[in-house]
């Protein structure tokens, strides 16, 4: 790695901009873009970092990445669209964007942010991405940036929506009651009936004192699960 510490000062911008395979008519733009504000520091010469693209791009994306799942899922709920989005859009997926991408090799970093792992920092490689996007908005608008990230957002969506299928029900309902402001859902045990060998137990799910659904299972745990799973059928999101 010691090789690579100062990668970005070894080649063009224009370089940098082909191997990343962004175009940028205002290079500067990508170059500010990588550009961590511990760099500032060492290289008192350079004027701005990254932080205000980070801002914009954080914007962009959010629109941008509503609008693609409105469009690409046309009929999904609200709530499982919100639900989405912020997985798509938390630290960890962006990271992993610019990870594929190869963003860590070429972000500008202060000596302390290279030699403590800032290029493989899942924080420092989520806002570098989000300042190539606000960098490439302004360079080329809303529609160069949706051209960008749709294949990426295709990819990750559908692993994410594959990832829940595994996930346990309650997990899932609890995310969504979340995503939406709710409180966390109260499951009730309504009844418990039969011989203790062969006891069936009734329970029902409340979610801010409203019942969402309802399940039977030889085992409180199994009965709790068939409710949760009845609630995500209510709502839409099975």
């Amino acid at each position: 790695m010691g090789n690579n510490l100062d990668k970005q000062e070894e080649i063009t911008p224009q370089e940098i901009s082909q191997q990343l395979g962004l175009k940028f008519i205002n290079v500067p733009l990508l170059i500010r873009a990588l550009t961590h504000r511990s760099y500032l520091n060492e290289h008192p010469e350079t004027l701005e970092d990254n932080e205000r693209l980070e801002f914009l791009g954080d914007a962009v994306l959010d629109f941008l990445v509503g609008a693609w799942l409105y469009n690409r899922y046309p009929e999904m709920p609200e709530g499982y669209l919100t639900r989405l989005r912020s997985a798509i859009v938390r630290t960890e997926q962006l990271a992993r964007f610019a990870q594929e991408m190869g963003l860590g090799e070429y972000m500008r970093l202060g000596r302390g942010e290279r030699e403590g792992g800032g290029r493989e920092k899942p924080a420092l490689l989520c806002a570098t991405f989000e300042a190539i996007i606000g960098a490439l908005y302004l360079d080329q608008g809303i529609d160069r940036v949706q051209e960008f990230i749709a294949p990426m957002l295709e990819s990750a969506a559908q692993r994410i929506l594959s990832d829940q299928k595994d996930k346990d029900p309650k997990s899932l309902l609890q995310e969504w009651a979340q995503s939406q402001g709710h409180g966390t859902p109260f499951y009730r045990v309504v009844s418990a009936r039969g011989p203790d060998h062969e006891k069936i137990f009734e329970v029902e799910v409340l979610i801010n004192g409203e019942k969402f659904g309802q399940g039977l299972g030889r085992s409180k745990q199994i009965a709790t699960k068939a409710a949760a799973r009845a609630a995500l059928t209510e709502l839409g999101l099975d």
